[in-house]
Order: C-alpha cells, then structure tokens, then sequence
C-alpha cells in the first residue's frame, strides 16, 4: 500500500502490473512470491485500520523527535488545526452521505508548525462540524494551538486554557468585547490595537469568564484587517500575529498531500478501505521525511518523493539517488502557469 502511494498507483489493478514487473524482486522486499489482486482488497476489506493508524503515529513520533531541533522564531510546541473535505462518490460510498447527492469525508488534522509533520489526524464524516472535533484533540500542556474562525467556540477554548495551553483564533466580526485596558503598540508594523478585556454576550460570558485579548492587526501583502484573540499575554502582538500567518502551513499540507499522495481517488469502497489508504499516505509522507533527515538530503519533500517514486525497485543505495550530480533539479509543475496552445 506504502509503495502504491510513492509511486502514484491509479488503482489496485495498476499496483499489481508495477509489483508484477518485477516479480523477482518481490520475494526479497517480504511481499512474498506474488501478490495478487483480489488478494489487496480482502486485505483493504477485513484487516483493520487501527493497525495502519497505530504504525502512522509511531512514524510522526520518530519524525517529531528528528526534526524536534528545527529553528522557529517562537520556541515552544505549536500546532494548526483545521479540516479538509474529500469528496466521494455517492452511488460507490454509500456510507459517506454528505449531501443529497454527494458523499464526502473530513481530514482534521492537527499539523506541527515547527516540524512540518502531521501529529495528529481524525477522519469522520463530512456532516461532523469542525467544532466538535475540538473535542479529541489530544492537547499538551503549554503548547500553542492556531484556529480560523470556524473554530469559535467559547467553551472548547476555555477548556484549552484551563489544561494551562495557548490558544490563537480569528475573531468573529459579531464578537462582543469590553476593553479593559490596552496594550502599547507600534502601529509601523502591522498592529493597530492591543487590548486586554473580557467577553460580554449573554452566554459567552459564561463560557469564557476570564479576561481574553484582542490584537487588531492590518496585512499589508493582503490589504486586509485581521482580529485575534488569545489566552496568551506574553507574546507581542506581532508574534500573535505571526503564529496565525503560519495557520496556512496546514492548509498547504492539504494541498500538498493531495496533489501527491492518493487521498482523492481510492482503491478500495468501503469505509475501512478508505481508512487504510489515507493512513497509508500518512506513513509515506513521514518516511519520505524521516529519509531526508537522516540522509541529510537538501531537497524539498516533493523532490524527493519523485525521485524514490521511480527508483524504488532499483538496487542503487538511497543516498546515491541524491547525491548523483547527473540530477536535473525537480521543479513541482504549476498547472496555474501552464498554458497549451492547442491550435
């Protein structure tokens, strides 16, 4: 399954004519003297995916741990969390109802800022609102978490204060805020307010009783005005600004992994099935990260996924397949930029 994500297998079927090409070799990598076809989607149908999910976690520790020492303007554990929904197939995945007439799952994911590894990740439903997975987040104490607004719920983030963790989350434009004092500022960079106060809704109020800050700040790159709020008092506004601009690294994770890993097309219909090959693409893009790390390999992840993708079944040891100076530097294909003239 690892190996039908490195080399971007389109189905089950294509998996197997890959392994058959080179039948001699697959009693040596452990897969015995042949694999067949039927034989990946019983495996996709009845073993369970908490055994993939498990060997997921135990490779986003070792890589956690490798990359721990990665330099960050902040110090200290910092996370993004956010979802992403994967459409499906109605009429073949019947189990994922989203719509009328569409099927779909989520991605929530919990991505290390620093490391740039996934450390956490629940897969539901597409009707799961993104809230209530506030819920499972196996938070560490003094860690940093960055939410978007469509995280805004008083409650759940004054749960996050109380087990003595930081939270960054975008503002509401209905928040209801009483400014208790302010906080000086240098409007040069950014910032235009700093103030310290508490909530005054009815309810929320009541959900989160203590005393919040507000930073204000306008994004010059983007022409716009962003409102955060935080249970950090601490940091300064720029640093409060800037641990929410490093939010987007999740969603590029997103973007990344289903660009090249297969998370969109499946190999298999049923709910366990889609499981195994999204916790699959997990385990590939940690490996794919710890290898670089260890062999010290200066190239981006996407490089090196394209190079060991075509080089798997070769003999040729790792290290050699990037430090070959014959190689041409591996530029990802923007389909935004590329043009065809078909006249």
């Amino acid at each position: 399954m690892v190996f039908g994500q490195l080399t971007n297998r389109e189905s089950l079927r294509d998996l197997i004519i890959a392994l058959e090409a080179h039948q001699s070799k697959t009693y040596h990598l452990g897969l015995g003297k042949n694999v067949t076809r039927s034989n990946l989607a019983k495996a996709n149908e009845n073993r369970n995916s908490k055994i993939f999910e498990e060997f997921a976690y135990h490779l986003i520790g070792i890589a956690q741990e490798k990359l721990a020492g990665v330099d960050f303007a902040i110090k200290g554990k910092i996370y993004a969390f956010d979802s992403s929904t994967i459409d499906l197939c109605l009429n073949i995945f019947w189990w994922a109802k989203f719509r009328k007439a569409k099927a779909g799952i989520k991605l929530h994911t919990l991505y290390d800022v620093v490391t740039h590894i996934p450390a956490f990740v629940h897969i539901t439903a597409a009707t799961v609102n993104d809230v209530n997975t506030m819920d499972v987040i196996p938070y560490e104490q003094g860690a940093f978490y960055i939410f978007d607004r469509g995280y805004v719920d008083f409650a759940r983030l004054f749960k996050i204060t109380q087990l003595m963790d930081f939270f960054v989350v975008r503002a509401k434009s209905n928040l209801k805020f009483r400014r208790l004092y302010s906080k000086k500022v240098d409007k040069s960079q950014g910032v235009r307010s700093d103030q310290i106060g508490v909530l005054t809704g009815f309810y929320v109020s009541k959900f989160y009783p203590e005393k919040l800050r507000k930073v204000k700040f306008y994004d010059e790159e983007t022409s716009r005005t962003f409102v955060f709020l935080t249970n950090n008092m601490e940091l300064t506004a720029l640093e409060i600004a800037f641990l929410y601009k490093n939010r987007w690294q999740v969603e590029l994770f997103f973007k990344w992994i289903k660009q090249h890993l297969k998370v969109k097309s499946f190999w298999g219909v049923s709910e366990n099935a889609v499981r195994i090959q999204i916790y699959c693409a997990i385990i590939s893009y940690c490996l794919v990260t710890i290898a670089g790390h260890d062999l010290k390999i200066e190239r981006s992840t996407y490089e090196i996924l394209q190079i060991l993708g075509i080089s798997l079944l070769d003999k040729t040891p790792v290290k050699e397949l990037f430090t070959n100076p014959d190689y041409n530097n591996v530029k990802e294909l923007n389909f935004n930029q590329l043009k065809i003239n078909l006249f």
